[in-house]
């Protein structure tokens, strides 16, 4: 077993590196995607609808706080600032791995302190695929749910993160089997997310098979593991990771192919969200809620108030671009004309 302390070791570099990635981030796969700009939108901008429903729920906001830990001091603060704002917001909040606790080391605020904060949003455990693999099963996925009084249950999908990770988790067979005996007997929804590298379309059908509520594409873009643990590791391990910056499906193209496959499945879209734009973007190639992690952590660092703030300023700017496409809701946004890549001027 590994050690639980070097694992909360781990997870507390895992934020400083994350925190700079997100700070360097300019570019975006995004920018290739355009909405058509409507100028005559006949809407009166403060009525634009932002609500959405996802798996039962009436949210106000089509909004995630994703999975995010951290050591055992910052770890309890930010989730303790993230489950207070999500609150306020109204919307969910998704917890970071608890591996740990579960394994009886500290929490990182990953317990039923969640529920004082947040009484009323929902809240999503969080367990690894990994772990599933090796002989986690329904009472360790009902322990992490009672652990924070959860609503579902998040299995993440990290392969690559493990392959470069020092120590990591190398042998995946038998996950999807393992995903499936999960959702067919834990009795509350499993959503299941990649942590930044994508989830084709191949592999959503063979998840929405095996059961999983809603899936999360988390596509390249945002926070970049390989890079995470390459920067954390001695020479040669970080030399391989290296070799992987610029791995992985970008979001757009995750979010299209996926919905595209398949129109019925609950999606949420995060990786390389940075502002209400993306987020419209997202959600016009087939995303039902949007998630950020490392673009709200440097907000987390400060306050609950400042979270709020962050995703106020979101929802604001999502809000305007349905208005600047003519949208009045949601709905309307996902049926917006994409405009081509290129201006097709030999035409005119």
């Amino acid at each position: 077993m590994t050690d639980p302390k070097a694992i909360l070791r781990r997870k507390d570099e895992h934020l400083d590196i994350a925190l700079r990635q997100h700070a360097a981030q300019a570019a975006s796969a995004f920018d290739e995607v355009r909405l058509e700009h409507c100028a005559a939108p006949e809407l009166d901008l403060p009525a634009i609808d932002l609500s959405t429903p996802f798996l039962g729920w009436k949210l106000e906001l089509p909004f995630l706080i994703s999975a995010m830990t951290g050591g055992p001091e910052r770890g309890a603060e930010i989730n303790a600032r993230l489950a207070a704002a999500a609150e306020a917001l109204r919307i969910p909040m998704g917890v970071g791995s608890q591996r740990v606790a579960i394994e009886g080391a500290a929490a990182a605020g990953i317990d039923a302190s969640l529920r004082r904060h947040a009484p009323s949003i929902p809240i999503w455990s969080n367990l690894g695929a990994a772990q599933l693999v090796q002989g986690y099963g329904v009472d360790e996925a009902r322990r992490a749910m009672e652990m924070v009084g959860a609503d579902a249950l998040v299995i993440h999908l990290n392969p690559l993160q493990e392959a470069v990770q020092p120590g990591g988790d190398r042998n995946w067979t038998g996950v999807l089997t393992a995903i499936e005996a999960l959702a067919r007997s834990v009795g509350a929804p499993v959503i299941v997310k990649e942590v930044g590298y994508g989830i084709s379309a191949a592999v959503a059908r063979r998840l929405a098979d095996a059961g999983a509520a809603a899936v999360d594409v988390a596509g390249a873009g945002g926070t970049a593991w390989a890079a995470i643990e390459g920067e954390r590791a001695p020479d040669d391990a970080g030399r391989v990771a290296e070799a992987f910056e610029g791995w992985g499906i970008p979001t757009p193209l995750a979010l299209a192919e996926v919905r595209q496959a398949l129109p019925d499945l609950p999606l949420i879209g995060s990786g390389g969200i940075r502002h209400g734009v993306d987020a419209a973007k997202a959600i016009r190639l087939g995303a039902d809620l949007v998630g950020q992690a490392g673009g709200v952590l440097a907000a987390a660092l400060v306050s609950a108030e400042a979270v709020i703030a962050h995703f106020h300023t979101l929802a604001e700017q999502l809000r305007i671009a349905c208005f600047a496409s003519g949208s009045a809701d949601l709905a309307a946004l996902k049926r917006v004309r994409l405009l081509p890549r290129a201006l097709p001027l030999h035409d005119l």
